[in-house]
């Protein structure tokens, strides 16, 4: 089709899809028609096209009509008409019926067609064949995937792809041709009828078969880790790949190898040094990716560092922002290492594209210092009106990062979230500039009296009830600790008149904390504001000033502050769903009263802290849907308590285990076996008062043999464990997981033990008709050995949050400390990743953030199932001759404790 012609085509009825049945109705016509008019069969075939890409869809049976009537065309040979209709057959062949009738017609132009469409037939007939003809074909896409022209190679190649589910063993044959492929030299041949010999005698070769057969291989070599580790080092030791995408494609596969296995780094270091001077921008930025990823490629990080440098200044705009975002992310680790590229930064803080200029900005301020603060502060505000919401709330807090590490300039950085404060903004921005003053407050103990006055300012204009009663909350709370604590109270008064029934409940209780201070004059006006409020119409806050007027009425300041200012919050997904157990309940737990007491309680900078830690988290994600809204997700602390309190139900339900009383802690999932293996075990460790529960789930992955009376043999190598019960699994059907339960008496010394496990059970053949094992059938008896079994410190410890940590160690009893040498770890990073999980303590001051230095220090906290206090400060040092040395020291209020944790942490 001639452009005039196509242009005029869809001129016509642009914008508006043509009629379904018309359409159906003319391609029959014309289909069938005698002669054939190319012409106009390739606009009907492309009226039908936009039908079918559009989401339109005809019933089996026109589908199946028009496919029939399609393939009529297979007898014209004009080459534009012969593309249209293989487009056409790849699109009704999802729907149509007997499709394999025109099978023929396809291999032939495989085979024998003209190089202009020979690619398309090759493409469509993957999309016909089944399991059944498949193996018709084999020869034919051996010989296309061999061929030197490129198109029929690249076209044969994906095809492999789309015949992986149904001919994955037929396709593995080819294998030998498709490695040959990658390093065959193929050209671009174009059609001798159209005329066009002489640009196909050029030798042209974009290389794309590369990246098309890497991807095979790939997937046909997924399942066998030699096979794939021996092709990934052959590919990178030699510089075969050409085509970008390839390198790109192998570079992605060499990190998912790193991140198994990181101690194959250094095979691959070579390969990453030449791929950062690769003329391609995106392979050298996949590169950088990588290194800044992956920890054990720590070592060229400077390299990849001045490579990004360079892409600052690049011309495409592209370029430079894939640059400024790796640069971002390197500085959330390590912001020493790229202070080199702050001349370059600087240059990008005017650049037209806003999204790489607020990158810039963000990525300085983390590499800021006390001369350069208010320059960048100062040029920051004068481009905030051109950028969006998600851009600003970027900004903001990387100002309040630059505000806890700079307290001396909280005067410059509080002066501009005021301005922003009093722009126009949605509750996201507002939001954000409100935790940013809320953490100056926090960490900066003297900008307090400042920032609670322009908290009073905003809060008299605000229009989200939300944040209104956030401001109130943190009014009550800093407000009496100020010097002038009255002048607050008119503020939150004007709330109790203006505002409505949400933020008055809100601003009644805020007030009351005022009366909490012990001046009789203060407590005077309190007593008559309050007295104002049980006019007021809404219930709620008529209940909250009685209630705050009758406690402060007795004088007794303990017990109010314990009603009114109690410093913790419930869990709430943990509440709600105690409550609805108890509300879904029978009619006699209706007899008893809701019991709160196992109920988590959790501190108010605790709960900040999770959520502040997720929201940094999942600020790569949320940057880049700027008209979107981040998904809010549960807190870890939340998750760990839901998963407590689902175990406790689940273990509830176990008669033997019903007079143990509550569950105290449970492990994370501990993998005893391979994925791989026949029998796939897991165990989780549930820790009671006086006993210790070992759930053990087991997965049948077998399809012709049933287990039954499967138990867990555990035998502990410490004497102190008497073993109570085991509750086998009575049956476990093929591909079907079960759990069975050893239970086990522990003393009340936290004392570690090793479990050596078997499996046994009852091995049943299954009838493939029935999918059961057949009547009357014993089976036999049967073991299978499963790893061994650590009872560690974490078992007996819950994460917890310390807002100060230095503060906490220094108040903590009980030292002690244990010096190890790690010969085989390769890294710091790995150690630290696997000490926080093994001890279930919550890194402190992002500790857990390990950079390319040879020393570390890692601090947790935690509590024990007995709710007292442990926190460990962990050094590291790193030394390639003699692997991780580490120093474990820890201090607790259970000296037992302590000494286990440092004696039995690493193991």
């Amino acid at each position: 089709m001639s452009t005039l012609s196509y242009k005029k085509f869809e001129d016509s009825d642009s914008g508006v899809l043509p009629d379904k049945m018309t359409v159906f109705q003319d391609c029959l016509q014309a289909f069938n028609a005698s002669p054939v008019q190319a012409k106009r069969c390739r606009m009907l075939l492309a009226r039908l096209l936009r039908l079918l890409y559009s989401g339109d869809s005809f019933p089996s049976t026109e589908s199946t009509t028009l496919f029939f009537s399609i393939s009529k065309l297979f007898q014209h040979k004009d080459v534009s008409l012969r593309q249209m209709v293989y487009l056409t057959i790849k699109e009704l062949s999802k729907t149509s019926e007997d499709v394999l009738m025109v099978t023929s017609s396809i291999m032939k132009d495989a085979q024998n067609g003209d190089i202009t469409y020979k690619p398309n037939a090759i493409r469509t007939l993957a999309r016909v064949l089944d399991a059944s003809t498949v193996n018709a074909t084999e020869r034919l896409f051996k010989n296309s995937v061999v061929d030197k022209n490129q198109s029929i190679s690249s076209a044969a190649l994906i095809s492999s792809y789309h015949m992986l589910p149904v001919a994955k063993d037929v396709v593995k044959r080819w294998t030998n041709e498709t490695q040959g492929t990658i390093t065959a030299s193929k050209v671009f041949l174009t059609s001798p009828v159209a005329n066009h010999e002489q640009y196909g005698s050029q030798n042209l070769s974009s290389f794309i078969y590369q990246y098309h057969a890497l991807g095979l291989l790939y997937h046909l070599r997924n399942h066998d880790k030699m096979a794939l580790m021996k092709m990934i080092q052959s590919l990178s030791s030699n510089n075969v790949l050409k085509h970008p995408a390839a390198l790109v494609q192998l570079t992605h596969y060499i990190a998912k190898v790193l991140e198994t296995d990181s101690s194959l780094a250094g095979n691959f270091e070579s390969y990453f040094e030449i791929a950062l001077q690769n003329r391609s921008d995106m392979v050298a930025l996949e590169a950088v990716k990588t290194i800044v990823t992956i920890p054990a490629l720590s070592g060229l990080i400077v390299k990849a560092i001045y490579v990004l440098d360079s892409f600052l200044s690049a011309p495409r705009t592209v370029v430079r922002f894939a640059a400024v975002r790796l640069l971002n992310k390197i500085s959330l680790t390590n912001p020493e290492h790229i202070v080199v590229c702050n001349g370059s930064l600087e240059s990008l803080i005017n650049d037209s594209n806003r999204a790489i200029s607020t990158y810039a900005i963000t990525t300085l301020l983390k590499t800021g210092n006390n001369d350069n603060v208010d320059r960048l502060i100062k040029t920051i505000a004068g481009f905030m009106d051109d950028i969006s919401d998600e851009f600003k709330i970027v900004v903001i807090d990387s100002i309040r990062s630059l505000s806890l590490k700079f307290p001396e300039k909280h005067k410059s950085m509080l002066s501009f979230l005021n301005d922003r404060l009093r722009e126009e903004g949605g509750f996201n921005l507002k939001n954000s500039i409100i935790e940013a003053i809320f953490d100056v407050i926090k960490f900066v103990p003297e900008s307090r009296e400042s920032c609670l006055e322009k908290l009073c300012e905003f809060i008299e204009d605000c229009e989200f009830t939300e944040l209104a009663v956030r401001i109130l909350h943190l009014l009550g709370n800093e407000g009496p600790k100020t010097s002038k604590p009255t002048l607050y109270i008119r503020h939150i008064y004007n709330r109790v008149v203006l505002e409505n029934s949400i933020v008055r409940s809100s601003a009644v209780i805020a007030l009351s904390k005022f009366a909490l201070i012990g001046d009789a004059s203060i407590n005077k006006s309190i007593s008559i504001l309050l007295t104002r409020c049980l006019n007021d119409v809404d219930d709620e806050v008529r209940d909250r000033a009685a209630l705050a007027l009758k406690l402060l009425s007795t004088e007794k300041f303990d017990e109010a502050r314990a009603f009114i200012d109690p410093g913790f919050s419930y869990s709430l997904p943990v509440l709600e769903q105690k409550l609805a157990q108890y509300v879904n309940g029978d009619e006699e737990s209706f007899n008893v009263p809701f019991d709160g007491s196992n109920i988590p309680k959790i501190s108010e900078d605790e709960a900040r802290a999770y959520e502040y830690k997720e929201k940094l988290n999942s600020m790569e994600e949320s940057i880049q849907k700027e008209s979107k809204q981040p998904k809010e997700e549960v807190s870890e602390f939340a998750k760990h308590n839901l998963l407590q309190q689902q175990y406790a139900q689940e273990l509830s339900n176990i008669p033997e285990l019903a007079a143990y009383g509550d569950l105290l802690r449970s492990s994370h999932v501990v993998d005893l076996t391979e994925k791989e293996t026949e029998f796939v075990v897991t165990c989780v460790k549930h820790i009671f008062a006086g006993h210790i529960v070992l759930q053990f789930n087991v997965e049948n992955t077998l399809t012709d043999l049933q287990l039954d009376n499967v138990t867990m043999v555990s035998e502990p190598d410490f004497e102190e464990f008497v073993e109570d019960f085991v509750a086998p699994i009575e049956s476990l059907r093929p591909q079907t997981t079960g759990s069975t339960y050893v239970s086990f008496t522990r003393s009340e010394t936290l004392e570690g033990c090793l479990f050596t496990n078997n499996l046994t059970y009852i091995a049943k053949e299954v009838d493939p008709a029935t999918g059961e094992a057949a009547e009357g059938e014993e089976g036999f008896e049967d073991e299978y050995r499963v790893e061994s079994l650590d009872i560690v410190p974490g078992d007996f410890i819950v994460p917890s949050f310390a807002g100060n940590f230095t503060s906490v160690w220094d108040s903590l009893p009980n030292p002690c400390s244990s010096v190890f040498n790690l010969s085989d770890a390769k890294g710091i990073a790995e150690v630290v990743a696997k000490l926080i999980k093994d001890s279930s303590m919550s890194p402190c001051d992002s500790s857990e953030l390990v950079g390319s230095h040879a020393s570390h220090t890692l601090k947790l906290f935690g509590k024990s199932i007995n709710n007292e206090n442990i926190a460990a400060v962990i050094r590291f040092v790193y030394k390639e001759s003699v692997g991780v040395m580490v120093k474990v020291e820890a201090k607790s209020v259970n000296a037992e404790l302590g000494t286990f944790f440092v004696n039995e942490i690493i193991v």
